[in-house]
């Protein structure tokens, strides 16, 4: 689920003709991070900065963000530490360490919670969080955090444009989670566990009711009212998926569901 966001700051700064040399950063060999490979000479502010810039355009962004880093650690009081600290982040992200990414945006937060850009951190967070969603046979933890991460950009910046990019990926957040919860139901309904199964497809009726797996859920539950003895409520949720779907491919197998083995009853 790539998606990378815009650098978030449009900063004008004069790179000095010495900006690429008065480094003595490696990248290769040794088996080090770029942390470790980064050695400690004190630097000026603006020529460090914009080396890190360098190697984040040039597509080092993991070497990027360390710098970003420096730029911090050697001039923590300056104006230019601030702008680091999320460009940092943006470029942990670009590098694919999303827990680093997260990590460096929530201490942004923390230290400038009401700055300009704390919208963009919580969206960093949120995408971060987004970009490492497995597919639905795996533990879905992440992709809740992904959830809880996107409404709150909606939440607190429901005008941004970020907020309109997480209300997009909501939806399909939704709807891996919704999938997830028709794995294990079906899953239950296979073994004969039709009680637990029944509190799955209902769960995703009552939380995921927008999704593409609503009305599957519906009939499932029709299903499961059926094997439980309880045709009055099979005809019910065969009846709701008429109402909200009825020109699905899963109402007319309830359809034929209800009337093969509850024909004559009333819902309840």
């Amino acid at each position: 689920m790539t998606t990378r966001p815009r650098s978030p700051l449009k900063l004008a700064f004069a790179a000095t003709a010495c900006a690429a040399t008065v480094f003595t950063a490696g990248c290769a060999g040794g088996g080090g991070g770029p942390k470790d490979s980064l050695a400690y000479v004190a630097r000026d502010v603006e020529t460090l900065y914009a080396e890190a810039k360098r190697r984040l355009d040039s597509g080092n962004a993991k070497l990027a963000a360390a710098l970003f880093d420096e730029v911090e650690r050697q001039h923590p009081y300056s104006p230019w530490a601030r702008r680091a600290q999320l460009m940092s982040a943006f470029s942990y992200y670009v590098a694919k360490d999303y827990n680093q990414a997260i990590q460096s945006a929530q201490r942004f937060l923390s230290i400038h919670p009401g700055n300009k850009d704390a919208p963009y951190a919580y969206y960093l967070i949120a995408l971060s969080y987004y970009e490492q969603i497995s597919d639905v046979h795996r533990d879905q933890a992440i992709t809740e955090q992904a959830r809880t991460a996107l409404n709150e950009v909606v939440r607190r910046f429901p005008q941004t444009e970020y907020a309109a990019d997480a209300r997009l990926k909501l939806d399909l957040v939704n709807d891996h989670l919704a999938g997830k919860e028709m794995e294990i139901g079906r899953f239950y309904q296979r073994s004969g566990n039709w009680l637990a199964a029944q509190i799955r497809f209902q769960n995703v009726v009552d939380n995921f009711q927008t999704t593409s797996h609503a009305p599957e859920a519906l009939y499932r539950l029709a299903e499961s009212s059926l094997a439980l003895g309880i045709p009055e409520e099979a005809v019910k949720y065969a009846a709701v998926l008429g109402a909200n779907y009825p020109g699905n491919e899963w109402y007319e197998k309830a359809y034929d569901l209800v009337q093969d083995h509850a024909a004559g009853v009333t819902a309840s």
